[in-house]
């Protein structure tokens, strides 16, 4: 199963690397998955559900930028693993940017006038762990083989407006939920701060990765 599959062309390659295997993909937007029927094929389905509810008993359960959408990961990674058969393997990659300064950014704004308002009081906290938090869940669960490491992907972007831009698909896409008609309004306050902290050009930015996989004894 690949979790928060998205639009289907990783759990499309999955599928195809594994061809005797059935193969799901699984996601909460009805939108994505419309996309993801056009690589829909025997032996790859997709449904839609949310991944902190998986149900089932799977040989691999495989995710790829997604797991940060879910909240509490030590009870979810255990409860995860609790799905996996026996011998089976969970694989994982979760963004662990939230404390580049974009994100500090977002999360300051977010908090003062008059956001702090308009938000109701939201602010988002990313629930993705240290790699020695994986580590630990995983050997509590009584893994084998665990690996878990972080690694930065180095990206290099025109100015601190681009940084911005990369970020509004990811961690600003809550905000932009509850912001409604002040979207472009919060969109300007982060540029100027961003200018500020990010002057010049190019921008290099360091876009960090945790990478954690685990197999269930059998």
């Amino acid at each position: 199963v690949d979790l928060g599959c998205g639009t289907g062309e990783l759990t499309l390659r999955l599928a195809e690397t594994l061809p005797e295997s059935q193969v799901t993909g699984l996601d909460n937007s009805p939108h994505m998955l419309a996309k993801a029927d056009s690589v829909k094929r025997a032996g790859l389905t997709f449904e839609l559900g949310d991944q902190s509810q998986l149900a089932g008993e799977w040989d691999l359960i495989f995710s790829n930028a997604a797991l940060q959408w879910s909240e509490n990961h030590p009870e979810l990674i255990q409860y995860l693993y609790g799905k996996l058969a026996a011998g089976g393997q969970l694989a994982v990659q979760v963004p662990s940017n939230h404390e580049h300064i974009s994100h500090r950014l977002i999360r300051q704004l977010a908090g003062e006038t008059p956001f702090s308002s308009i938000l109701n009081g939201f602010v988002r906290y990313a629930p993705v762990l240290t790699i020695d938090d994986y580590a630990q869940i995983l050997f509590n669960c009584g893994a084998e083989q665990i690996v878990v490491f972080e690694k930065i992907y180095p990206h290099i972007l025109a100015d601190s407006d681009a940084v911005v831009e990369w970020v509004s698909g990811t961690a600003l896409v809550p905000y932009f939920e509850r912001l409604g008609e002040h979207k472009g309004a919060f969109l300007a306050a982060l540029r100027e701060q961003m200018r500020a902290a990010l002057p010049g050009s190019p921008v290099f930015y360091p876009f960090r990765r945790i990478l954690f996989s685990a197999r269930r004894p059998g």
